[in-house]
């Protein structure tokens, strides 16, 4: 089973985001995606900067796949689509189906992201046909509906399996209406929060955490403890999610268990490691916020 860093979801500075990828080169990762996945105001780095990056992390013995806005809202978005699906290099992770017509004309291989919403096997028959050589249910998919997923002969399943969970996108910023500025207007303060900004409930719970145009879930879905359902479900690649601190060490104790380290005791370390508490409600086909450690295997 492989490991991908998945793409970065937040809003980071260049120098940031630069020092984090030159540190995931030396990580035990196969695969990284790479680009702007959320919001098209986010651009301290150009497209030419993820293929100067795609370039080194490809020396480094990575492969590469360039990420794909999961909302297309303007002219120039799409303009800068045609640029991402053209390149001619590397494969596309499609996170529209605009994205996935673009890859079929260019005859570029790419992976069927988790915002296409693939809940049937007619679905992912069809995606298979167009080109996709790997696919990521959507995060609320369960355990019991992934094993009966009918996977074409040659298609990889990719499993969301750790990070705040992107739940739903919106033509609106959240973070921008919590500073009460315009989208247009937004002064960029998704930089001010490298792990998204979590919204309390009237009691003080914890709830979603606001991530521009995008909500997440507050806590940090986690499957390391449950390798041998993953296994069992067929999945060929676990997709980590990055966080603004102690990523390396996520990606060592995943590693680690890949490795043969007991499970249930890299779960626990994980959790000392998160910027929120741990949940895996979904797959066990619960409320996505429950947590159950007792069920590890």
């Amino acid at each position: 089973m492989k490991l991908a860093l998945g793409p970065l979801l937040y809003y980071w500075s260049s120098e940031d985001t630069l020092a984090f990828y030159e540190a995931a080169a030396k990580w035990p990762v196969d695969i990284v995606y790479l680009g702007e996945t959320v919001c098209s105001r986010r651009h301290l780095l150009r497209l030419q900067d993820w293929l100067d990056l795609a370039d080194r992390l490809e020396a480094a013995g990575k492969e590469v796949v360039l990420s794909t806005l999961s909302l297309i809202e303007s002219e120039s978005d799409l303009k800068t689509l045609r640029k991402i699906t053209g390149n001619g290099r590397f494969k596309i992770e499609a996170n529209d189906y605009g994205a996935v017509r673009l890859c079929v004309q260019a005859g570029t291989a790419f992976i069927a992201g988790p915002t296409l919403n693939v809940y049937n096997p007619e679905t992912l028959a069809i995606l298979a046909e167009s080109g996709a050589q790997r696919w990521l249910p959507p995060v609320e998919m369960n355990h019991a509906m992934l094993k009966a997923m009918s996977v074409p002969d040659g298609m990889v399943t990719e499993v969301f399996a750790y990070g705040r969970l992107p739940l739903a996108y919106s033509a609106r910023c959240f973070t921008a209406r919590h500073y009460n500025l315009q989208k247009d207007d937004c002064q960029f303060r998704c930089l001010d929060h490298p792990d998204g900004l979590t919204l309390n409930t009237r009691e003080g719970e914890t709830f979603l955490t606001m991530n521009g145009i995008q909500t997440q879930s507050a806590h940090v879905y986690t499957l390391a403890h449950r390798l041998a359902e993953l296994t069992d479900a067929g999945a060929g690649v676990l997709r980590l999610s990055p966080q603004s601190r102690h990523m390396d060490q996520v990606v060592g104790h995943y590693r680690a268990a890949l490795d043969g380290e007991k499970a249930a005791r890299v779960g626990m370390a994980l959790q000392d490691l998160m910027p929120g508490a741990p949940c895996d409600g979904y797959w066990l086909g619960r409320a996505g916020q429950d947590y159950v450690p007792g069920q590890a295997t």
